[in-house]
């Protein structure tokens, strides 16, 4: 079967805060219908890598091309239009809006975006608390809440930021079940994920980054042969 073509390629890509450096010269690859990870310690630089991307980061250097087009001197609203949406870990649930406002807050930048009906479907529990305040839902209904948000909006590129963070077994079992369900929608998928069991479940490969850079390509089947390398990476 022919190798996907790269969605999204990323060089040498530095980032700061303020006068923080913290990534330094970041390369990777995503390809067209790929689930991807970041994995790597707290503070490693795979939350700001993911902010890189979406253009929210006081200042980024590099190349970050989406789609065979430069992204890295636009805006973030620019590059949410070319098709990258970015699921944050604090989820950024509205209190005062129900579900339903919620979900339907993110303007539609592309075709091809899921109805509410889909999203429903990929997410009974919404339908169900669709009238429910935002601060009436459990953190794994938020979390369903926050991606079937990005999902209307038409683009290919999702970025999730620590999607199982904080949720109970059965609830990270479902965000899996999503994940993969996207993926055979042809959705493209660039997780953080400091769980590496679940990202083993979800995945096709893992990058690994340290200090800011990227340390070693771990495909998902490989897994298995380099679990001790993994563990002293991730120090677990």
């Amino acid at each position: 079967m022919p190798e996907a073509a790269t969605m999204l390629a990323v060089r040498g890509l530095n980032a700061w805060y303020g006068e923080s450096h913290v990534l330094h010269g970041v390369d990777f690859d995503v390809r067209s219908g790929e689930v991807v990870t970041l994995l790597g310690r707290n503070g490693a630089g795979k939350t700001t890598t993911l902010r890189a991307i979406m253009g929210i980061v006081p200042r980024r250097e590099g190349s970050i091309v989406f789609e065979g087009a430069e992204t890295v001197k636009l805006p973030s609203n620019r590059i949410a239009r070319q098709g990258i949406a970015y699921c944050p870990e604090e989820r950024g649930i509205f209190a005062s809006l129900n579900v339903f406002e919620n979900l339907m807050l993110p303007p539609v930048v592309r075709e091809g975006g899921l109805t509410v009906e889909r999203v429903y479907e990929l997410f009974p529990n919404l339908e169900e608390r669709r009238t429910s305040q935002g601060t009436k839902l459990s953190g794994g209904e938020q979390q369903m809440l926050a991606i079937g948000r990005i999902l209307r909006t038409g683009a290919r590129l999702l970025l999730l930021d620590e999607p199982t963070e904080g949720l109970a077994p059965v609830i990270v079992q479902q965000i899996g079940r999503t994940i993969a369900e996207l993926k055979k929608q042809g959705f493209t998928i660039l997780l953080v994920e400091q769980n590496f069991r679940f990202a083993a479940t979800v995945a096709d490969r893992h990058y690994v980054i340290e200090h800011g850079r990227v340390a070693d390509m771990i495909a998902n089947a490989d897994l298995p042969a380099n679990m001790d390398k993994l563990h002293d990476y991730l120090g677990v």
